[in-house]
């Protein structure tokens, strides 16, 4: 059976092609430090893409779709797509935001970061804005996003707003993404790019 034919097969190759590099690269010693780097990049990547994805492809693509009279309609990706890649934004938002809290505790910096102080402030800033972007996904645009796509009942002027918050709320999280991801490098490589 080949582990490329479905997701979770793909995903659980991954993982192990990873710790079998890092058996070879490192020997058996469990780092719990990098694990939770490695777990905050990957979700933060899942997170970040489909964002990204949402604001560079889909909403667009789906504006077209919407003035295109003989086209086919956004049916197909608000009824298969949209939902799908909610499901994994919203899960990689909280995984990422979880994983990068750990890691901060593990450091023992948890609270210099979230204080801005302490030696942690540009990890912090990080820290700021990705708690930002993560109330933004699962207070305004997940539940604006269940009543756009029907999941939840909604009224065709209550569809409107929610399109309109979960937009904006979309578009401010791709703004403050740049200065996230600046201070997540930042805090790794010695502070902001000059």
């Amino acid at each position: 059976m080949n582990p490329l034919n479905t997701v979770n097969g793909t995903i659980t190759g991954g993982i192990v092609l990873a710790v079998l590099l890092g058996l070879v690269t490192s020997g058996i010693m469990l780092n719990a430090a990098s694990l939770l780097v490695w777990i905050h990049v990957l979700a933060g990547i899942t997170w970040i893409g489909l964002l990204y994805y949402f604001n560079f492809v889909q909403v667009p693509a789906l504006a077209e779709a919407a003035a295109d009279a003989s086209g086919p309609g956004g049916a197909g990706i608000t009824k298969y797509v949209a939902p799908r890649a909610l499901w994994w934004f919203r899960w990689g938002a909280l995984v990422t935001w979880l994983s990068g809290a750990a890691y901060l505790m593990h450091l023992g910096i948890l609270g210099d970061a979230f204080m801005l102080s302490g030696g942690a402030f540009t990890i912090g800033v990080g820290a700021w804005l990705g708690t930002i972007m993560l109330f933004n996904v699962w207070a305004l645009i997940w539940p604006n996003q269940k009543k756009i796509l029907g999941i939840v009942e909604a009224s065709t002027e209550e569809i409107a707003k929610a399109r309109k918050v979960a937009f904006l709320a979309s578009r401010t999280n791709t703004l403050l993404s740049i200065p996230m991801l600046m201070s997540m490098v930042g805090f790794g490589h010695g502070g902001f790019i000059i």
